[in-house]
């Protein structure tokens, strides 16, 4: 059996694993492609984890910084739910009507974030001025 025919072969076996839902294939370029096809699982994860990362960032700016009062905990909502919307709505132009609708789009990894946030900004804070 000859190098390409191996390939070949393992190239079959790789497709069949994506084809069964083992693991499916995902490309960093599909990230901030506006012509990518999206179904609504590998959308909700790529929005909860950009949630997360914003909620890790400004979690650890906000204990470090020190910030205090419930204002700054509306202001991680609204800086979160503006990026996840300028994600889905602006930068990959998807009809989230397909998706169900922008307030399925906007909570998808909300709670999650919410806990790493709170985590973040109070473990920061703690360590950081007591």
């Amino acid at each position: 059996m000859g190098v390409k025919e191996k390939k070949s072969k393992q190239a079959n076996s790789n497709q069949q694993q994506h084809q069964n839902g083992h693991f499916s294939p995902f490309k960093f370029a599909k990230l901030v492609d506006p012509d990518a096809s999206w179904d609504k699982d590998q959308l909700g994860d790529v929005l909860h984890w950009i949630r997360q990362i914003v909620a890790l960032l400004c979690g650890l700016i906000w204990g470090a910084i020190p910030l205090i009062g419930g204002i700054w905990f509306v202001i991680f909502l609204v800086i979160s739910s503006a990026i996840i919307y300028g994600y889905y709505a602006m930068l990959l132009k998807v009809d989230e009507e397909d998706f169900g609708g922008h307030g399925a789009l906007l909570q998808e990894g909300l709670f999650a974030s919410i806990t790493l946030f709170l985590l973040a900004w109070t473990l920061v804070y703690s360590l950081g001025h007591f």
